[in-house]
């Protein structure tokens, strides 16, 4: 299999504008399926901004609504899978709103979709309900793309159950704010070694309400090496995810095989 050229946009757009996000997220996918791009991420609640208080429930959308038939046009029209974030109106269950990431293939209908699970502060679980499904996957070019949210990727068995559902790419569209930044800088490069995967975290970046958030977008391997990472700035940054490193990378590294849950029992 040929790599997957993925880009990370670290933007925040403008909070509460969905049309100029939208816009946003089409310049990023122009540009980056110009270079041979095949997958753009977006960070956390990319849509609408993340700081919003009570427009989070006036913002929210279903996950087949205008925002994602919106994303699925510029998927197609570009030929890239998208991933955003956005705040998800559960048509299912009245005046629940969660906290999501869908991913659009590159012809634009919906591969999966994924409520986050580990809300993070009061902001958070005053506006949001927690997702209940860890391991939500897709598959794009012959790569296993498995979906986390933030603080979702801090909690080592999230990652680790991916690991062993097969994940060989983990999206992490994160809101990670100062003083943080240790997890993109030291965590994320760690949670790619020891489950033998790519991470790809892509965060928001500047001042927005209460928050400053880092920036520090980054694609580390599964030999812990960050392919590429964005500063402090609005970036659109760029790396392969190369199956057949993957594999050997896997062959070489026996963590997985390694295992012995039977001693583990008493984790849950």
């Amino acid at each position: 299999m040929s790599p997957l050229h993925t880009a990370l946009l670290q933007s925040s757009g403008r909070p509460g504008d969905v049309a100029h996000n939208l816009a946003v997220l089409a310049e990023a996918a122009r540009e980056a399926a110009a270079t041979g791009a095949r997958l753009l991420a977006c960070p956390e609640l990319f849509l609408t901004g993340y700081a919003i208080g009570g427009d989070v429930h006036r913002l929210a959308e279903p996950a087949d609504g205008d925002s994602a038939r919106a994303v699925g046009r510029i998927a197609a029209e570009h030929g890239i899978a998208v991933l955003y974030g956005y705040p998800e109106r559960a048509p299912e269950e009245t005046g629940v709103v969660y906290n999501s990431a869908q991913l659009i293939g590159p012809d634009g209908t919906a591969l999966a979709n994924y409520r986050k699970t580990h809300l993070f502060g009061c902001f958070e679980r005053e506006w949001f309900t927690p997702g209940d499904r860890t391991v939500v996957q897709a598959e794009l070019d012959g790569i296993r793309i498995g979906l986390l949210i933030c603080y979702d990727v801090e909690f080592p068995e999230n990652v680790r159950a991916h690991a062993l559902a097969g994940t060989d790419l983990l999206l992490v569209p994160t809101a990670q704010m100062h003083p943080f930044q240790i997890v993109p800088e030291q965590m994320i490069p760690v949670r790619a070694f020891e489950n033998q995967m790519y991470v790809a975290y892509v965060n928001r970046v500047g001042a927005e309400g209460e928050f400053e958030f880092v920036g520090l977008s980054c694609l580390a391997g599964p030999d812990g090496v960050v392919r590429t990472r964005a500063g402090r700035s609005e970036q659109l940054v760029q790396a392969a995810v190369d199956p057949e490193f993957l594999k050997e990378a896997r062959e070489n590294n026996p963590y997985l095989q390694d295992r012995r849950p039977e001693l583990y029992t008493d984790l849950a």
